[in-house]
């Protein structure tokens, strides 16, 4: 995307007023003085005389303290652009049936939180929300539009074309890790956890000397927790949701292939069978209907899978429940390749027939690089909600979830602070994963099952009473075992699945050159 050569002298005194507002209270990273510009598009010579109320919509329930934390944030919003914003919240249980209301009514409204999992895609299809081009980003958010780069902006756009300010933060990744007992992996003196051979190793002896603990919890899907690690991760596959089927991220030409088919999937049940034989889960894995985060906090297993960020509230958890416990994050795909969630995880639109979209803009800009105004949005009022620790970390207060049960997450920047509770071995591992992110061309490619929905179910069915207990080590004889596996999955028609995939990968590389 170009910018216009005319916004340069509007963002030489954006910036300029950024800096001389922020050494008057606002202690900015040096390294994002771009981002953290306390700006107010007023100084962009923008008619802001009409004072606008602006409508925004948003999903979980209404905070206990907005009129308190959003009151704080209109006096400011009114001094800076003249518009006050008015909150409806849509809560959890409800939001799937009233959020498309909204649209189809056409209801009064400018700002929306919207995200690849709340039908971003369908409303901008649809005509809900207002395209946003190069020259209305550069003038009405130049901030946002600067700061954010190229591929954030072309991964949010729908059939070419523009309809959300992403989020914009660096330091989320989409990986699994493993979260386990670091303390008895010293007290048995194993090797570090860096793969499948030295995760076995630490399970095994749990399993062997632990008594009352299993070694690994598991959690239910159509295949083994460990695929996405030993399997997916390690060797950079992208599986389609609720199927069989992948590509190989670093394979441009988007080749669908059957995971169960090949020799990688045959090598990794032996290692399962020889898991399960050892007592690395349960013998009633298929049933179980636990919690692995309580599981684990309570002492009843050694280990489990999850995210980064999840692992690191692990950490913490078990730190306030158990002094004398040490809790380790390993990866045991380390030399894969690391993705980022699309910026389309969340994001903030522009209803398509706001009677403000230029306003909109420039409170959505303000909100995401305003840091008096972002740390209001995304931790409330300090000294009530949050403490702040320096410039970039915080302090939770009791009263925190007074004000966090919303969606600001359309507002994450790079201006987040961090929790000073955040554990060093998570910040070690962000360390080595950040070089290795990879972008690559299927990164936004969703699967439309609408042809193939009966197949799809059908297939999904397959994988759970013939994969599952094949990949826990439950079938007595593994050949057998698959070969039913692959009799099951042709009988259920998955190959009209994979053909339907295939066309539409191949449709979308040839629109996305």
């Amino acid at each position: 995307m170009k910018r216009l050569k005319s916004m340069s002298l509007v963002l030489t005194s954006l910036l300029t007023a950024s800096i001389m507002l922020s050494a008057c209270g606002n202690n900015e990273k040096p390294n994002n003085a771009q981002s953290t510009a306390s700006t107010s598009p007023k100084d962009a010579a923008i008619d802001t005389s009409k004072a606008v109320d602006l409508k925004m919509i948003m999903l979980g329930p209404k905070p206990a303290d907005y009129d308190l934390v959003f009151g704080e944030i209109n006096k400011i919003l009114k001094q800076k652009v003249n518009a006050t914003l008015q909150t409806e919240f849509l809560d959890w249980s409800d939001y799937k049936q009233k959020y498309p209301l909204k649209f189809a009514a056409n209801e009064d409204f400018d700002l929306v939180f919207t995200a690849n999992w709340s039908s971003y895609a369908d409303q901008a299809n649809k005509g809900g929300f207002l395209e946003l081009k190069d020259d209305m980003l550069a003038k009405y958010a130049p901030i946002t539009w600067k700061t954010i780069d190229k591929v954030k902006w072309d991964q949010a756009k729908v059939k070419g074309k523009l309809y959300m300010i992403p989020y914009n933060i660096p330091n989320e990744y989409k990986e699994k890790t493993i979260i386990y007992r670091e303390d008895l992996r010293e007290k048995y003196s194993l090797p570090p956890i860096t793969d499948g051979a030295s995760f076995a190793k630490y399970s095994d002896t749990i399993a062997k000397n632990e008594k009352g603990v299993t070694p690994f919890g598991a959690t239910l899907g159509t295949v083994h927790t460990l695929d996405t690690l030993l399997l997916l991760q390690k060797n950079n596959w992208k599986q389609i949701d609720g199927t069989p089927f992948a590509f190989n991220a670093n394979d441009a030409t988007g080749k669908v292939f059957n995971i169960y088919d090949t020799p990688e999937f045959k090598e990794l049940l032996t290692y399962y069978k020889t898991l399960a034989e050892n007592g690395s889960w349960m013998r009633d894995v298929l049933t179980y209907k636990g919690s692995q985060t309580e599981d684990f906090k309570a002492g009843k297993i050694a280990s489990y899978s999850h995210t980064l960020s999840a692992a690191a509230s692990a950490v913490n958890a078990v730190k306030s429940l158990h002094p004398d416990w040490k809790v380790g994050i390993a990866d045991i795909a380390p030399d894969s390749k690391k993705s980022n969630p699309i910026s389309t995880q969340n994001g903030m639109s522009i209803h398509a027939t706001s009677k403000f979209p230029e306003r909109s803009l420039m409170v959505l800009d303000l909100l995401q690089n305003d840091k008096q105004l972002h740390d209001l949005v995304m931790y409330g009022i300090e000294g009530t909600h949050y403490s702040a620790v320096g410039n970039d970390q915080y302090m939770k207060l009791d009263k925190f979830a007074s004000f966090n049960t919303f969606t600001n997450w359309g507002f994450q920047s790079t201006l987040n602070r961090t929790e000073t509770t955040y554990p060093q071995a998570a910040k070690d591992i962000e360390a080595k994963w950040k070089p290795q992110v990879m972008h690559y061309k299927l990164e936004t490619f969703v699967f439309d099952t609408s042809k193939v929905v009966n197949e799809v179910s059908n297939v999904s069915n397959v994988m759970t009473r013939y994969g599952l207990p094949l990949e826990y080590g439950l079938v007595k004889e593994t050949d057998k075992g698959l070969t039913e596996l692959t009799s099951q999955l042709k009988a259920a028609n998955a190959e009209k699945i994979q053909t339907e995939i295939q066309n539409q990968i191949n449709t979308f590389l040839a629109e996305n050159k």
